[in-house]
């Protein structure tokens, strides 16, 4: 008898917490993020590219608003400038004549709101993705199917993968970073599954090669967003930096990352 008013008292409290609860949480200034991926796809010019700034907004705000008005270029080791040009009022900023180089390094540079931020990356090469194996009985229950893209790793070379796997069925894109410490040499695979992936459905895999400072930005990145990296009551982790500094007022800092990529693209539908 105990047990059933104690269940009925939780069933009570729980069902009369239904007035709404207005938090009021601490504002911090609005920060510059800064999109910049100079991305190659092989067989292509990679003339046509695109750097996005916006700002960051409250945790309950809806949008994420633009950084209009910015004067952004991209220059290369022999000073030769890309300027990128917003379109509209979209926080968008686009150049249609840029030249990617493997292995060159190229240097970002913005003026906004009267501060520059700058930073430097290489433009790295990526192999080819060589195949796509397709398991159908995969993840827990068996039932999954669970896709490999097989890359050869050049042999005596420090790499690093960024891949990114976007189906046409509404989920978020998986996003991985591979590195080739014991795998150098070898055959391997960037790996995707997802449970609600039929046949007749398909997956844009996109392979980037990537400078080790963004890997280990990213791998951190991902950790912290990932269902093991803790419950609600878990310490907060820290601000991961990215590659862009603040040289008028380094306190105010931006988010985000200035990357430069071959990149290789395979779409594959499902069978």
């Amino acid at each position: 008898m105990k047990k059933i008013i104690f269940i009925i008292s939780i069933l009570f409290i729980f069902n009369s917490c239904e007035d709404v609860v207005d938090v009021d949480l601490n504002e911090a200034e609005p920060r510059l993020i800064i999109e910049a991926s100079i991305n190659w796809f092989k067989n292509t010019t990679g003339n046509e590219q695109s750097i996005k700034l916006s700002l960051s907004a409250p945790f309950f705000n809806e949008t994420i608003p633009p950084a209009n008005g910015a004067t952004i270029q991209v220059l290369d080791s022999n000073n030769n400038a890309y300027n990128f040009i917003e379109d509209g009022a979209t926080g968008i900023y686009r150049n249609n004549n840029f030249v990617p180089i493997i292995d060159e390094t190229y240097t970002l540079v913005i003026n906004y709101n009267g501060e520059i931020y700058t930073a430097t990356e290489i433009l790295k090469s990526v192999v080819p993705i060589d195949f796509i194996e397709q398991n159908d009985s995969g993840g827990f229950t068996g039932d999954d199917i669970e896709l490999k893209a097989f890359y050869t790793d050049p042999a005596n070379i420090d790499n690093y993968y960024f891949f990114e796997f976007i189906s046409n069925i509404p989920v978020v894109p998986t996003l991985e970073v591979y590195e080739d410490e014991f795998t150098d040499g070898n055959q391997i695979f960037g790996f995707y599954t997802e449970e609600d992936l039929e046949p007749g459905d398909q997956v844009t895999i996109r392979n980037y090669g990537v400078s080790e400072r963004f890997y280990q930005f990213m791998f951190i990145l991902l950790q912290q967003g990932s269902e093991e990296s803790g419950g609600p009551f878990e310490t907060q982790p820290a601000t991961v930096r990215g590659n862009c500094i603040n040289t008028t007022n380094p306190d105010n800092f931006p988010f985000g990352y200035f990357r430069l990529s071959e990149v290789d693209e395979v779409i594959y539908t499902v069978e």
